[in-house]
């Protein structure tokens, strides 16, 4: 479990300049049952843009290179 979070911390810092260019961020939270908790900061927390970015841009990264990764939540979304 510890490698499979490394590596999802991993692939989730190699994300984050793209963000970080645009003013937002992605802090990775959990790992639980092949679902990833991510928390959206910055500018992407109101953007309109931020289910496409979680979804085409974390997630999609996440499940191509890590198996156990099913999906890809926000927690600030979350029900």
């Amino acid at each position: 479990m510890e490698d499979i979070e490394n590596k999802i911390k991993e692939i989730i810092n190699k994300i984050k300049p793209f963000l970080n260019n645009d003013g937002g961020d992605v802090e990775f939270v959990k790992f639980e049952n092949g679902i990833v908790y991510v928390k959206l900061l910055g500018n992407c927390v109101d953007c309109e843009m931020s289910d496409v970015t979680l979804t085409d841009m974390v997630e999609s990264s996440l499940v191509f290179e890590i198996p156990e990764v099913i999906k890809v939540v926000d927690i600030n979304k979350a029900s």
